[in-house]
């Protein structure tokens, strides 16, 4: 596989991302207001999208670009004591429902990142999330699988390839920084 090849798969995923926009305003608004609110964001997922969720609630606490306030963010993702244990004790396939139940409160928004869509540990999240008061939002790929009609919106990147809907997650997170910096400033 070439360079050029990658890079045109890269390319077409993120022309794809301007058909999203309804659903990017969306978010924008709810997270917005939610912070305003003094409420947080949960960001949550496997494997590279664990890795995304936490690179995501950095940038909302410590920064993205500006020196600012920060923001209440938390990945559910950070705590191996917390996933092991509940992963031995439990079930993989709720291992952030102990920590939503505890952390959740009306107001505040969850995040999940599923390239496929079909992670149960995020569905199920989603529905203690939801259960909490919060506000679901799952990023997935091009199908939105089951996170489709379980989260309150679902932002489906315009591939099927895990590296390109990734990639996408990312944009679409920067983005998010970027937007509510300029919306928190503004005020």
């Amino acid at each position: 596989m070439s360079f050029k090849a990658t890079v045109i798969r890269h390319q077409a995923m993120v022309d794809g991302l301007f058909s999203l926009e309804p659903q990017i305003d969306t978010l924008i608004k709810h997270v917005a207001s939610a912070l305003a609110n003094g409420n947080k964001v949960l960001f949550f997922g496997n494997g590279g999208s664990a890795s995304d969720a936490q690179h995501l609630a950095a940038e909302f606490v410590v920064r993205y670009k500006e020196h600012r306030q920060p923001y209440a963010a938390i990945a559910l993702t950070t705590d191996t004591s917390i996933l092991t244990a509940h992963g031995n004790d439990y079930d993989f396939s709720t291992i952030f429902d102990r920590q939503i139940e505890a952390l959740a409160k009306p107001g505040d928004i969850a995040i999940g990142l599923s390239t496929s869509g079909n992670s149960d540990n995020v569905i199920n999240g989603f529905k203690v999330a939801k259960a909490a008061g919060c506000w679901t939002c799952a990023f997935t790929g091009q199908s939105g699988g089951q996170l489709l009609t379980q989260a309150d919106s679902c932002i489906q990147v315009p591939s099927q390839e895990t590296a390109r809907v990734q990639e996408g997650h990312i944009i679409i997170g920067h983005w998010l920084c970027e937007a509510l910096d300029q919306a928190i400033s503004a005020q």
